[in-house]
């Protein structure tokens, strides 16, 4: 009975696939065979059970839909697993990440995102390493019962990662993701070092909250030097629009164009949100720093502070997804709900 265990929720991607041996393409394997490809998973003391997407998802098709399934199997064998690992295509991991941290609400189980860049079933994969010690660390608890990684984690070349802090750096080498913001919750070497302090902390008497609705009325739009009004105004002015996420320059920058700041300032009083975010891989948001970023704050666009830009994008789709009013939205995206910004309380 003190045996923990895991549920493995294979999605798709890399880490599933085979080699076919007459064709020589890759083809997603039963994961009911997972025990003859991994048998070093036959040494845990972890009683490891598996879900399988049929047919397997590419991670380019992932989308809130299926975000939604992933929480639904997760809600339903909530009670009969002590965590959980998603095994999932890199291309979008950060993404997928990102909104289960939002929609696990008051999540105190790990859920542990992990995949490879070669297929399980080829002699230098690295998908072997990555799953072994995902499972590990979903299994891993403190002496008084209690899981350590309590959250929403990728873990990628010995490194395991705040969901909604990762981004996807990488697409030839085993060190796809990166955090740049945060630092690692642990590292694997020969013993698995925990940074306890930066682990997040559940309240134990709030049950799991699962959520399930998406609105996707949001995009991203990238400045660049010499960007057309045309260009601006047509994204502004998409039908539908809830939301923008605004990549800027260096601290949260833009070019001084009256134009510019009168499209932005229209935007928002129409009831369109614009979350400033930097096109830095690193760094944080700070538009009363500079004149070029305080004329966005006063065209009523907000900071998204040092948000990844698949945070931003999945935080928006999941506030506008309750039908939140735009002021709510603004003030939810200025807060801080899953450790995925950086912000003096």
């Amino acid at each position: 009975m003190d045996c923990p265990s895991v549920l493995l929720i294979y999605t798709g991607g890399t880490i599933g696939m085979i080699e076919n041996p007459e064709t020589g393409a890759l083809e997603s394997f039963n994961f009911d065979e997972l025990l003859k490809n991994v048998p070093e998973l036959r040494r845990f003391n972890c009683r490891i059970s598996s879900y399988q997407f049929d047919p397997p998802i590419d991670s380019s098709d992932m989308e809130p839909a299926l975000w939604a399934k992933i929480v639904k199997i997760i809600n339903y064998n909530y009670d009969y697993f002590d965590g959980f690992v998603i095994l999932h295509g890199t291309d979008t991991m950060a993404y997928t990440a990102s909104a289960l941290s939002f929609m696990l609400e008051n999540l105190a189980k790990p859920v542990i995102l992990t995949g490879s860049q070669l297929p399980i079933g080829t002699l230098r994969t690295d998908g072997k390493e990555n799953l072994i010690t995902a499972i590990e660390i979903a299994a891993a608890k403190h002496p008084d019962g209690t899981p350590i990684v309590p959250e929403v984690c990728i873990f990628f070349e010995n490194e395991l990662m705040r969901g909604n802090r990762t981004t996807k750096i990488n697409a030839e080498n085993f060190n796809a993701f990166r955090s740049f913001n945060y630092p690692a919750l642990a590292k694997a070497g020969i013993h698995i070092r925990y940074d306890a302090h930066l682990i997040r902390r559940p309240d134990p008497s709030r049950p799991l909250k699962p959520h399930y609705l998406f609105d996707t009325n949001v995009v991203v739009l990238t400045l660049f030097p010499g960007i057309r009004e045309s260009i601006v105004n047509s994204v502004l002015h998409v039908s539908g629009l809830k939301a923008v996420v605004l990549k800027t320059f260096g601290s949260g920058n833009a070019p001084q164009k009256e134009w510019l700041i009168r499209q932005l300032t229209e935007a928002t009083e129409r009831g369109i949100v614009i979350v400033n975010i930097t096109q830095c891989q690193r760094g944080i948001v700070e538009m009363q720093r500079y004149g070029t970023g305080l004329q966005l704050l006063q065209a009523g666009v907000i900071s998204g502070y040092d948000s990844t830009p698949e945070c931003a994008v999945t935080k928006l789709m999941f506030l506008l997804g309750h039908e939140l009013p735009p002021a709510e939205v603004r003030r939810l995206m200025n807060s801080n709900l899953a450790g995925e910004i950086t912000k003096d309380e």
